[in-house]
């Protein structure tokens, strides 16, 4: 076939496909090759022994060409390699039984198996696939330019298809490499790497960005030691270095899914897998089992009890009888929320996992970032001012006598009465003071109560009213227009309780070394400075807000009372804080937020529900503490307005650095 289409070809014949396929069939028909099959099928088909037909089968072959031969040969190992490769067995993609789980204690690391055998060197096939193939495009673009020449020489011509029958052998039996790489899991190296060292960073001095001006910055946050540094393979919103996938090897997920929950939670903790990936490594049911175990040991570590989300349920339930005359009416379900762990973050030396329950995609995320950045050298926090509000609307009959009542309240011997009446309703409740508001013939009588651990809404009412018959005993005229006056002021945005305070009044700052602001917040001091002080300051200001110089208090605010059982409706007033950022002398940041009205509370309404009362007990504040009453709310302010300050630091650090829309794509969307 060969010979009479390149006679063809010298001979210059001009060639369309009916003549080409003419050239063909004729070659074939008329070729030696072909004579010989024939003669060997004959002599097959004659009545001859096994060994005869074998030896008949010999002497036929022998009489061909060598190129004829040659083309028998090619043939033949093309074949078989066709044959072997499709047979072969892909053991990467067997499905493998998980053998039964062991329990294996997280703290311990598992071994590395020295047995493990090195992964070959898949690189080297893809290099060589590329080789050959540059070599048998340029051996056929060299033998079509030099044709006249080499199609006279059948030499040359021999070697041409010798070179070009090995570049075909070489692509069927070798070219699928690169995709067999792709399948076949790798062989496990160990799963217990060296964990990383926690970064030495040093300590930074809080100074005023004030020429003029030296703050004097407390021993407490001049430490360098990091008790619990924050993972440095968590995700975190805003950061670009985490769009990118880790170079971290971890093990291959059908290796992954023979290990025991135990297992699994021991690669979290020492640092050989992502948190964030189990869900992409297990099912997500799964992977929530072993998140559960990691923050177990994680809040062991920080002294809390590690047995805090034992009711804190990962499965759909709830006990409606909990619920019944007590948190909700008409009960027809429940929405489930997701509840993600934010932390470490070290507060006045105490370390803590902050638990927020939101559907906002990249919130906790970012929020831990702020976290990581904080804890390097902490931060400190007071409470301030402690009392929750209520005031009714009394009415007098003239203008005169509401002002004679407001001058008998401010009378200390008559707010003692007032006192004593109040707490006559209550335990815990104390009545602190009582600022009356007189308009026309309307008071407003602010009465600003302790509560204990209680947010104390229904206490400083009930108190309330015993407040008010005592007043009208005095003024039998009085007329009580409503209990709540609206100068509380509850659940609204107001003026008085940015002024004066509500619930618990916290402030809380730390300082960020300009290498942590640089390394895991991926900006610089000025521009966070510049941001905070455009954004949060005068673009509050021309918006006309009232306790809104803030980037995003709210969020974490709701984040924290959904997931602590706290009064939802309250984050209006509770989210009501100023940033403040300033660069210190020696180039660090320093960042304070002040939240005059954070209304929260550890006893009574949602916090007595199992899996909000879980929360609490996570961070060490679940119930009323007998022994020193109001401590336990307050530690939960502190921890709130914290975890604030560390959404703040974060988000200010992605508009700075401009990467906000680009941390949502990546981190946000579903894929």
């Amino acid at each position: 076939v060969c010979q009479r289409f390149f006679a063809l070809l010298v001979d210059g014949t001009t060639l369309d496909t009916h003549k080409t396929l003419s050239c063909i069939a004729l070659g074939w028909k008329t070729s030696p090759f072909h004579v010989h099959l024939k003669n060997v099928k004959r002599a097959m088909s004659s009545a001859m022994t096994l060994g005869m037909q074998i030896d008949a089968v010999i002497n036929e072959l022998s009489n061909l060409s060598s190129t004829q031969q040659y083309a028998i040969i090619v043939i033949g190992v093309g074949l078989v390699a066709t044959l072997l490769l499709g047979s072969a067995d892909h053991p990467g993609l067997e499905m493998t039984t998980a053998p039964p789980k062991t329990a294996v204690s997280p703290s311990k690391p598992v071994k590395t198996d020295k047995n493990s055998q090195p992964e070959p060197r898949w690189y080297i096939f893809r290099m060589i696939n590329y080789a050959m193939m540059v070599a048998f495009v340029a051996s056929v673009a060299d033998f079509v330019w030099n044709y006249a020449a080499y199609a006279v020489d059948s030499a040359v011509l021999l070697r041409f298809l010798i070179g070009w029958s090995a570049c075909l052998i070489y692509f069927f039996g070798f070219f699928g490499v690169s995709f067999v790489h792709d399948v076949v899991p790798p062989v496990d190296e160990g799963l217990a790497p060296s964990p990383p060292q926690p970064e030495k960073i040093p300590s930074a001095k809080m100074v005023s960005s004030s020429r003029n001006q030296t703050v004097t910055i407390p021993k407490s946050m001049k430490k360098k030691a990091v008790e619990a540094p924050c993972p440095k393979d968590v995700p975190v919103c805003s950061d670009p270095s985490s769009f990118a996938t880790s170079s971290k090897k971890a093990p291959p997920a059908s290796n992954l899914t023979e290990l025991s929950d135990d297992q699994i939670a021991n690669l979290v903790l020492t640092g050989q897998m992502k948190d964030h990936e189990l869900e992409k490594r297990l099912d997500c049911h799964r992977a929530v089992d072993v998140r559960r175990l990691v923050i177990r040991e994680k809040l062991a570590k920080v002294g809390n009890d590690p047995s805090s989300l034992q009711e804190l349920p990962s499965q759909p339930s709830l006990d409606y009888s909990r619920v019944h005359g007590a948190n909700c009416e008409i009960v027809v379900g429940y929405v489930p929320l997701p509840v993600g762990m934010v932390g470490p973050l070290r507060i006045n030396d105490m370390t803590v996992y902050v638990p927020m329950a939101t559907t906002e995609g990249c919130l906790v995320a970012s929020a831990n970032r702020g976290c990581k950045a904080i804890s390097v050298t902490g931060a400190n926090a007071m409470v301030i001012r402690d009392g929750i509000t209520r005031a009714p609307c009394i009415r007098m009959p003239s203008a005169m006598e509401a002002a004679r009542l407001k001058l008998w309240c401010d009378e200390p011997t008559n707010f003692a009465a007032m006192k004593a009446a109040f707490e006559t309703t209550t335990s815990f409740g104390k009545l602190k003071s009582c600022s009356p508001t007189v308009a026309g013939r309307n008071v407003y009588l602010r009465l600003v109560c302790f509560s204990g651990d209680a947010m104390g809404m229904n206490m400083v009412s009930k108190g309330s009213l015993a407040v008010i018959d005592l007043l009208r005993a005095e003024f039998p005229e009085l007329k009580l227009i409503a209990l709540s006056g609206n100068m509380c002021t509850d659940k609204k945005a107001a003026a008085t309780n940015w002024l004066e305070g509500r619930g618990k009044s916290v402030v809380t700052e730390c300082v960020i070394p300009k290498e942590v602001v640089n390394k895991t917040l991926k900006t610089t001091v000025e521009a966070m400075v510049e941001t905070n002080i455009n954004k949060n300051l005068i673009g509050s200001a021309m918006a006309g807000a009232i306790g809104g110089f803030n980037a995003h208090a709210a969020n974490m605010v709701t984040a924290v009372f959904l997931a602590t059982g706290q009064d939802p409706a309250q984050n209006v007033e509770s989210s009501n804080c100023i940033t403040l950022l300033e660069e210190t002398e020696d180039g660090d940041l320093h960042m304070s937020c002040t939240m005059p009205s954070l209304e929260v509370g550890t006893v009574g309404g949602g916090t007595t529900l199992p899996a909000q009362a879980a929360c609490l007990q996570a961070m060490g504040c679940k119930g009323g503490d007998r022994q020193n009453p109001g401590a336990n709310a307050q530690r939960l302010a502190l921890i709130t307005a914290t975890a604030v300050m560390a959404g703040e630091l974060s988000l200010i650090a992605a508009l700075a650095a401009n990467t906000l829309v680009q941390a949502h794509m990546t981190h946000n969307r579903k894929k």
